[in-house]
């Protein structure tokens, strides 16, 4: 057994010496972008007041409320090209200053929001095999974005989260495409009896799964996609099981680009969805019994142009509660709350792009329909719609 050991090392050795080593190139960028906004209503949003989200149902004296800040700068280092033998491999690490600032006060900190490791791997023939990512990375279910200003990039009407992932991406033809992933939750996380908390899925024991189909054109890409997750509320109670499924399609050919997403499925608040889960039976913590809420998410994003772009922007949502009686806690994401109906948006934009310089222009008009709670989780009873006009400029220079 330990000639056997000691002959495998040799190999593994011999092999590693006589593959071909390339290094990696590194580039440091990134860019310093401000924006200014001025919102008609007050609105549930992120840090800052700039992630916006819906109009609030209750609505202050404030009158117009405005906000400047340069806080979305950011700084990213990206290595590629690295090549040892039959294996690739490339990396990013990116980090911004979104951290610190709690309404509109504060001081903006660093903020970790990419850091992984992408590997290739080829045969003999130099043919793909597939590649992992392993770190910090978009999900795949964020990957694909709207060509909006505003930094929510159509939230919550598509999923938004950066997260620690382990990602293979297998090819199945020369536009066919497999991707899985085993997924954990950091800043973007489930909500529960104690807020948003990544606990949840860690009681659970299994990680968030996703399973992925993806088809590449010459002008088109396609994606469809599911999502599985499963977190205990409570150490030793029962789970909350939930999926989610997507598709998207992209066209973009010359100066225009076509894209649309549609998500269905329950609990979709660790992605910026909306979404939640209510306890439906038991009396403790420990044998409470737990029913997912379902939405539906879908937006359209057309874009023309380059020195000038043009973009339009459209998206709707729908709450369609937990269609089974509440029976105690009804938790809910963040971003919305559990007695509204729908969500619609419309937003036209403007950029005006000067080589390394970015101006544009935004006019995000989105409206919330709230209503009475039922027993079953569905709104319904005197319905009642808040909109918002969100004005907005903004300012980039990229290096």
């Amino acid at each position: 057994m330990k000639k056997f050991i000691l002959s495998v090392a040799a190999l593994s050795m011999a092999l590693a010496a006589a593959a071909q080593e390339t290094p990696a190139s590194v580039k440091v960028g990134g860019f310093i972008r401000t924006y200014a906004h001025i919102d008609t209503k007050d609105m549930i949003s992120g840090r800052g007041d700039l992630f916006s989200y819906i109009p609030l149902e209750a609505q202050s004296d404030n009158g117009n409320t405005y906000h400047l800040t340069a806080m979305t700068s950011r700084l990213w280092v990206n290595a590629d090209g690295y090549r040892f033998g039959n294996m690739t491999a490339s990396a990013k690490i990116e980090a911004d200053f979104y951290n610190g600032v709690t309404g509109v006060t504060g001081t903006a900190n660093l903020r970790l929001r990419q850091a992984f490791v992408n590997l290739g791997f080829e045969n003999s023939k130099g043919e793909k095999i597939g590649s992992l990512k392993v770190g910090q990375a978009w999900h795949p279910m964020a990957a694909d974005m709207p060509d909006v200003l505003s930094l929510n990039t159509g939230a919550p009407f598509g999923a938004f989260s950066r997260t620690p992932l382990v990602q293979w991406d297998s090819p199945v033809s020369d536009n066919l495409s497999l991707t899985g992933a085993a997924i954990w939750q950091m800043q973007y996380t489930s909500c529960g009896p104690d807020g948003g908390s990544a606990n949840y899925l860690k009681n659970g024991g299994i990680p968030e799964i996703y399973l992925g189909l993806n088809y590449t054109g010459a002008n088109t890409l396609f994606r469809l996609g599911y999502d599985f997750l499963s977190i205990k509320p409570y150490v030793g109670g029962k789970r909350v099981n939930s999926s989610l499924v997507f598709a998207y399609a992209q066209y973009k050919k010359g100066l225009f680009s076509a894209k649309a997403k549609t998500t269905y499925g329950q609990n979709g608040s660790h992605l910026n969805l909306t979404g939640g889960y209510a306890v439906t039976g038991g009396t403790t913590n420990e044998d409470f019994e737990y029913t997912p809420s379902t939405s539906s998410s879908t937006w359209l994003s057309l874009s023309y142009g380059k020195k000038w772009q043009g973009v339009l922007f459209a998206g709707y949502l729908h709450n369609f509660g937990v269609n089974k009686t509440l029976a105690g806690d009804y938790w809910f994401c963040s971003n919305s709350r559990n007695n509204v109906k729908n969500v619609w948006r419309l937003t036209p934009t403007v950029f005006r792009n000067i080589g390394k310089l970015t101006l544009g222009a935004e006019c995000e008009l989105t409206n919330a329909q709230y209503g009475v709670l039922q027993a079953d989780g569905t709104v319904g009873g005197d319905l009642k719609n808040v909109l918002n006009t969100r004005l907005q400029l903004m300012l980039k220079f990229t290096f």
